[in-house]
């Protein structure tokens, strides 16, 4: 059991640390010099009674103001708050200050000591009681018990410690739920082993010999090996949830870890500046907080400076007041790791007054369009503690699917027993494609299958001559948020199903179709004869005309009939080029990219094909047209780059 003290300064928490373990946390020269804790320590106890080789970890943090962080990055993780109150002073500030922390973090098991009580008569002693009682009552250590002892002369520290003991003793190991979480509080070098890091395990489980990623926020993210472990200051093979553990990692030194990097378990990792939070405001807090006010956030065991945007009813309200909740984006001017759940604590932009605190709803939320009112349904849904029920929600939500790592790294979801998404969602439609997984509800498959349909449709009637539409322009038209690889997924799904067809690289509806008769086919080889004999330069529709003694009208007829079996492309009005001779340019363009820094230019293409400049340029704003390039600049710096698909491909 991890046991994190709270208290003001110079109430003797690191002294009662002291007398029930034995283990002075104060290590620094500074601390001894000044009687004061500024650092984190730590002190370990074995477990009265317990065959097993349990202990107690205690965690002291620091009571002065200037250390609220210090004591926060403590508090993040802790299994049981001891309070620390002086029978001599009572209720200090940083008391108050503390056990609010305590209450924000979610921490709802406790024990109240009141020290020194050998300084004072037995009716202050009783008058403190009441006192922590009264403080207690609105926060969740109200059923905390209170002992009243002496850390110097040992009074009632027995009592205390035997309180601890048998709590402990009760508790059951943590579930070892996703993938490893640790934040690093200290860093050091041991000589003959290496990099060593310290940090309280908050998720996960960490093994020796695990490859776990040592990853910084905005930073760097390195692959390591757990060389060895030490978990509550013991030997071990194995840390799990709420443990101490001090982690030795093969493959970098020591001096390459700052303090709030993070060990987490092999996967996608993902930052973010920005986190939609349900956040409650101390009752006592006399200032509101309106749009855009800007405080200091706290989180596991770093902090950022953030703007909060009010997102629900608190924005009509002119702001949040003290004792009040609401939904709020915080807006974060350097990124962090958070996960849906985990707690934070906000306090004043100039880090004097704790403010309130709340818990992660969405730590990867929109920046656009994040008061709808499907957006502040999906936040309500987020609220909820079963996470299958909170991903559902969020892949209801997504018309085009949602990322399958993004909802991963939001709800810790990497770790080796993680079950599979058909496993937890078997309903979601789960497409795996090159660049990542996607997630679509039944609702959203089929409205991105109507999409492409209709929008084929559509086109059809516009251009009843084109054989289709290409793949990355059709993306285009439909959902161009959508990655290629997924896009691909559906079409060829449809595909499948026989709701589309392909005709090179043209996807069409099987309707739009055109088939020839004997004497149409006659007339059409002949018509390919003539085109491929004009290689790049191939005949305009008159002289086709002329030298098939046909006429004009029923040479273009034909020409869009064949054009919509992909037979021949119209680069322009009454040109048209055999599918041999588009493929023939598709593979000149594709070798003037790679030699010219992916750019082709009208001059290069002209010199390869031969003919006019204003030749050239028809082609290429062709290719342009089906989405195989893209055109960029201007002038003289005019040039075409590779964009998605050719309108063939060699092997059709």
């Amino acid at each position: 059991m991890l046991i994190g003290t709270a208290g003001h300064i110079d109430h003797g928490k690191t002294t009662l640390v002291r007398a029930l373990t034995g283990v002075d946390t104060d290590r620094l020269p500074e601390e001894k010099q000044r009687g004061i804790t500024i650092e984190l320590g730590y002190a370990y106890a074995p477990l009265a009674g317990d065959g097993e080789g349990r202990t107690l970890a205690f965690i002291d943090v620091p009571g002065h103001e200037k250390f609220v962080p210090t004591m926060l990055a403590g508090a993040s993780g802790i299994d049981f708050a001891l309070l620390v109150v002086a029978a001599d002073d009572g209720v200090m500030p940083q008391t108050r200050e503390h056990l609010a922390i305590v209450h924000l973090l979610g921490i709802g098991r406790g024990a109240v000591a009141v020290t020194k009580c050998d300084r004072v008569p037995p009716e202050r002693i009783e008058a403190v009681r009441d006192e922590v009682a009264a403080l207690l009552a609105p926060t969740r250590l109200a059923a905390a018990p209170v002992f009243a002892l002496s850390a110097q002369s040992g009074e009632g520290v027995a009592a205390l410690r035997a309180h601890l003991d048998a709590i402990a003793a009760e508790e059951g190991a943590r579930s070892v739920q996703g993938g490893l979480r640790l934040v690093v509080d200290r860093r050091f070098a041991i000589a003959g082993a290496g990099a060593v890091v310290t940090g309280t395990v908050h998720a996960g489980r960490l093994r020796v010999g695990d490859t776990v990623l040592l990853a910084r926020p905005g930073g760097e993210v390195r692959e390591l090996r757990v060389r060895g472990l030490h978990v509550n200051n013991r030997k071990a093979d194995v840390g799990d949830p709420g443990s101490r553990c001090a982690v030795n990692l093969a493959g970098i030194e020591y001096r390459d870890i700052e303090r709030g990097d993070w060990l987490l378990s092999p996967g996608p990792v993902r930052a973010t500046d920005r986190l939609d939070l349900r956040l409650h405001l101390l009752p006592e807090l006399r200032r509101k907080l309106g749009q855009w006010a800007g405080v200091t956030l706290h989180h596991a065991g770093g902090h950022a400076m953030a703007r909060l945007v009010l997102l629900d009813g608190a924005l009509e309200a002119g702001g949040l007041t003290g004792g009040s909740s609401g939904l709020v984006q915080a807006v974060l001017d350097r990124p962090l790791f958070a996960c849906c759940g985990d707690r934070i604590v906000i306090r004043d932009a100039a880090g004097r007054e704790t403010l309130g605190g709340g818990a992660v709803l969405d730590p990867f939320p929109p920046a656009r369009h994040r008061r709808r009112p499907e957006r502040l349904a999906l936040l309500a849904a987020l609220e909820h503690r079963d996470v299958d029920v909170r991903l559902r929600a969020l892949v209801d939500a997504a018309a085009l699917g949602a990322d399958a790592d993004e909802l991963a790294a939001a709800h810790n979801l990497h770790g080796t027993d993680a079950p599979s998404w058909q496993q937890r969602l078997p309903e979601v439609q789960v497409v795996a494609a090159k660049g990542g997984t996607r997630l679509f509800s039944p609702a959203a498959w089929d409205a991105l299958a109507e999409r492409i349909l209709a929008r084929l449709a559509a086109h059809h009637e516009a251009f009843a001559d084109e054989p289709g539409v290409e793949r990355e322009r059709l993306r285009r038209m439909c959902a161009p948020q959508l990655p290629p690889a997924v896009f691909l997924a559906r079409l060829e799904s449809l595909l499948a199903d026989e709701r589309l067809r392909r005709a090179g690289s043209a996807w069409h509806l099987p309707t739009h179709t055109a088939e020839l008769s004997p004497a149409e086919r006659l007339r059409a080889d002949a018509i390919l004869l003539r085109l491929a004999d004009g290689a790049f330069d191939p005949p305009w529709v008159r002289d086709l005309a002329a030298s098939c003694n046909m006429e004009e009208a029923e040479v273009r007829r034909l020409l869009r009939r064949m054009a919509m079996r992909g037979e021949v492309f119209q680069i322009v009005r009454d040109l048209f080029y055999p599918r041999a001779t588009v493929t023939q340019m598709v593979g000149i363009v594709r070798e003037l990219a790679a030699g010219n820094d992916g750019r082709i230019r009208a001059a290069g293409f002209r010199d390869r094909i031969g003919g006019g400049r204003k030749r050239a340029i028809q082609i290429l704003e062709f290719f342009d047209r089906v989405g195989f390039t893209r055109r960029v600049g201007e002038g003289s710096q005019r040039a075409h780059i590779l964009r998605g698909e050719p309108p063939v491909t060699e092997d059709t």
